[in-house]
């Protein structure tokens, strides 16, 4: 699947709106850009590479060569990239910043509020638009496996600039207590369970890696 990269999902999802409100919904973006605290609950969700927003004008929309379209409606643009199912992310989102979630994109054509989250990931899912190329530069590896190597590279550069200063014990020690600060944040790179459109095809891209685990296991 196209929108698929190792262990991110790349999701984008253009929804129409009425040029009337579209005022209403630059305010909301402004307001979440000049003042990020409106969106805390989206920082504080660990799956979340990022998430942007983006207004584009009916008159504004690109051409690349074709004719110039007479639209009536302005469109919102959503990009996101995430760790893990398509069902985990449209619930974290939903139960992370739910009203947030509504200023932005209320003015936009039946959107159904973000909860409950059924009627809000049915709402997305049906204006999402297949990634026709995505590219992870770290395929194998997800947000916090990501962030915690790069926890445990700063320890050991830190260790290894004292070399010179530490007894062979307070190496050891050094060294054990690199080992207990990380120990919870060493996951294993691979590529399974993957991101899906939905939770069900994720759980049979689980059931498919278990098996082939197991068959391969000596």
């Amino acid at each position: 699947m196209s929108n698929i990269a190792g262990k991110a999902y790349a999701i984008n999802a253009m929804t129409s709106m009425s040029p009337r409100m579209t005022w209403f919904t630059r305010v909301a973006l402004m307001s979440a850009r000049t003042w990020p605290a409106v969106l805390a609950g989206l920082f504080g969700l660990g799956l979340i590479h990022f998430a942007r927003w983006v207004i584009i004008r009916r008159d504004d929309w690109p051409q690349l060569g074709q004719p110039k379209q007479h639209l009536i409606k302005d469109h919102m643009i959503f990009v996101s990239n995430f760790n893990g199912t398509w069902g985990q992310y449209a619930g974290a989102f939903s139960a992370g910043l739910p009203l947030r979630l509504d200023l932005l994109w209320y003015g936009t054509d039946r959107y159904p509020g973000a909860v409950p989250v059924t009627p809000f990931a049915g709402y997305i899912r049906n204006n999402q638009i297949a990634t026709n190329y995505y590219y992870n530069a770290t395929p194998g590896n997800g947000q916090r496996d990501i962030k915690m190597a790069l926890k445990l590279a700063a320890a050991l550069r830190g260790s290894a600039s004292r070399l010179t200063e530490l007894s062979d014990e307070e190496l050891a020690a050094a060294y054990d207590q690199i080992l207990l600060d990380n120990q919870n944040g060493l996951g294993s790179a691979g590529y399974a369970p993957v991101a899906s459109l939905a939770s069900a095809e994720a759980a049979r891209n689980r059931a498919r890696a278990i098996r082939t685990n197991a068959d391969g296991a000596v």
